[in-house]
């Protein structure tokens, strides 16, 4: 099967994560799309297919030569983003853009701006998945999986290309930020891997934010109003007051590039109760931790100010900059995929994620992984598309670092 016709024929199952359930994966619908992936990897020849009871899907290329060379892997994630529905993707090809506003959805006036969207201008000239306007595409990150099954079916038809052992992974939940929760390392046993699943053509992270939650629980005291002098304590204001009292600059609206953040996500509250839910992000672990403290120092002038355990702070590691365990030992890992995008004609565009992905994780647990290009665009919503030249780079490129790898 070729790689897009296999993309469009992966966005049909719709695999949306949810983080509200207690299931693992969390959606059943993970857990088909799986089985049918799985007997997919057993018809084009791959081997030791396994599925475990957590949604995670792994196999094997053996090597095709006789010199010892490393087991590397290859990971991208079967779910998409609970940000908007993933049923019924009914994608649409548009052939030779012409560097005019797309029209997604005539009836509902539903436009891929250029003006919103200027980043498409650079794939004039080229054939284009987009959505109908009405759901998410799904490139993040089935654009992954098909290029890494695509890769893996052309080097069972091209023996004549060596390579040593590959093994590739599928993982559940990653939107949610569990894909890396029951991943069995052991089992995998690459000496390194690479997610598929980045953006833009030329993409390379090997830096990501380091990652807190943070819920801050405020108890009032309600009276009357009439009668509240002295008296009231109102949650909700004592809220508004401490999330006032943070950066107005340090929040995603006014950064960039290494630019760390607070981002309150959710408020709630009545005059007793009220609680706010941020994320704490930076790329630099020292200025992370005191972001962290910053939060803890603000906590307790509130209640010194409005008496104890009127402010309740729970703090939550969630991930790590893998440029920790990247950059010491493994930098080769990086280095052989820049190698490998410039020898398919890729230039290679190595920046930090202003997020996270399996691989951070999964390098703190002992595989070093770095996130490559899978090609696509505007993630997470409507106005999603692929570029299939960027596709087929991303596939090459694969194909190039198994032949590469030594």
């Amino acid at each position: 099967m070729q790689l897009i016709d296999r993309f469009l024929n992966y966005v049909q199952y719709d695999t949306q994560s949810n983080e509200e359930t207690d299931l693992v994966p969390s959606t059943p619908s993970q857990m088909a799309f799986a089985q049918i992936l799985a007997e997919e990897l057993k018809s084009i020849g791959l081997q030791d297919v396994t599925l475990d009871g957590n949604g995670y899907l792994m196999a094997t290329l053996p090597a095709n030569c006789d010199e010892p060379r490393p087991v590397i892997g290859f990971i991208a994630h079967m779910d998409t983003s609970p940000d908007m529905s993933g049923r019924k993707v009914k994608p649409q090809i548009v052939k030779n853009y012409d560097g005019k506003d797309i029209v997604l959805n005539a009836e509902e006036n539903i436009v891929l701006s250029t003006k919103q969207f200027p980043e498409i201008l650079q794939f004039v000239g080229q054939d284009i998945v987009c959505t109908n306007g009405k759901t998410l595409l799904g490139a993040d990150d089935k654009a992954g999986i098909a290029e890494i099954v695509t890769a893996m079916e052309y080097l069972i038809n091209h023996p004549e290309i060596k390579h040593g052992k590959i093994r590739v992974g599928f993982t559940p939940d990653e939107e949610i930020g569990k894909g890396a929760d029951h991943f069995d390392v052991e089992a995998f046993a690459a000496d390194w891997a690479y997610t598929m699943d980045g953006g833009d053509l030329g993409e390379l992270e090997f830096e990501n934010f380091n990652a807190a939650s943070a819920k801050i629980q405020f108890k009032g005291c309600n009276v009357h109003p009439g009668y509240a002098k002295h008296k009231m304590l109102n949650a909700i204001r004592v809220a508004g007051q401490f999330a006032n009292m943070l950066p107005r600059h340090e929040t995603p609206e006014h950064t960039e590039g290494y630019e760390g953040f607070y981002h309150l996500i959710s408020m709630n509250g009545t005059v007793e109760e009220a609680t706010l839910t941020y994320i704490i992000r930076d790329h630099d672990r020292a200025t992370f931790e005191r972001r962290k403290k910053e939060m803890t120092h603000l906590v307790n002038k509130i209640n010194n100010e409005f008496g104890e355990g009127t402010a309740t702070l729970t703090l939550k590691d969630q991930y790590y900059n893998m440029r920790e365990k990247i950059e010491p030992d493994n930098m080769h890992v990086v280095n052989l995929a820049i190698e490998a995008m410039q020898a398919v004609g890729v230039a290679c565009k190595v920046k930090p994620i202003r997020g996270g992905t399996d691989g951070a994780r999964l390098s703190f647990m002992g595989l070093p992984c770095p996130n490559i290009f899978a090609g696509g665009l505007n993630f997470h919503g409507r106005f999603e598309y692929l570029p299939i030249p960027s596709a087929e780079k991303a596939m090459q490129t694969i194909l190039k670092i198994c032949e590469l790898a030594r």
